[in-house]
This record gives structure tokens, C-alpha cells and sequence, in this order.
């Protein structure tokens, strides 16, 4: 992996991870009206895993978020083990 980067595409409700310019992986973030983003899934591409990509996008997304100012819901089980492991992004968490 030469070139790695997480990229916020609002208009697919997503967070992609390219590597060398291509699509490996995504996380969905569906944006609610109360500054919310709900993470209700992430998907690396076969031919990217076990390259630790999950993380990367993980890390990046919440970094992004963090940026933007708003509040996360998290239903994907994947960010769920990720925030278990990381409580550096626990203020992101919207209160429900």
C-alpha cells in the first residue's frame, strides 16, 4: 500500500477508503436532521483484508466527524468493536 486515503462522500451517505486510487472498502454514514450521522455498516473488500484498512477507515471517518462537529450513532458491529477499543472517540457518541 503506497497511497492510502479515507474520503467522506456525502452524496453515496458513505466513507470510503481508496488505496492506490481505488474503492477498497466503505463505512455507511446516513446523516439524520439533528446533526446525527448513523453508521449502521462497514464493508473492506476481500482483496484489501488484513491489511488493518478497517481501522484506517474507521480512525479517519471518526477524525472527519470530529472535524464537521457532529454527533455519531453507531449500529455497525465492526465501529462498535473499534470504539470498544479506542475511547478517545467516545465524546462523539450522541446521546439517544
Amino acid at each position: 500500500m503506497s497511497n492510502v486515503q479515507v474520503v467522506h462522500i456525502p452524496e453515496n451517505s458513505r466513507y470510503e477508503i481508496h488505496v492506490d486510487g481505488e474503492v477498497a472498502g466503505f463505512t455507511e454514514a446516513k446523516e439524520r436532521d439533528d446533526d446525527v450521522l448513523v453508521f449502521p455498516h462497514t464493508v473492506i473488500d476481500d482483496a484489501y483484508g488484513g491489511q488493518g484498512l478497517g481501522q484506517v477507515l474507521a480512525a479517519g471517518a471518526l477524525d472527519d466527524v470530529r472535524r464537521r462537529g457532529v454527533r455519531i450513532v453507531v449500529t455497525c458491529e465492526y465501529l462498535t468493536r473499534f470504539l470498544e477499543k479506542h475511547p478517545e472517540y467516545h465524546d462523539l457518541l450522541a446521546q439517544e
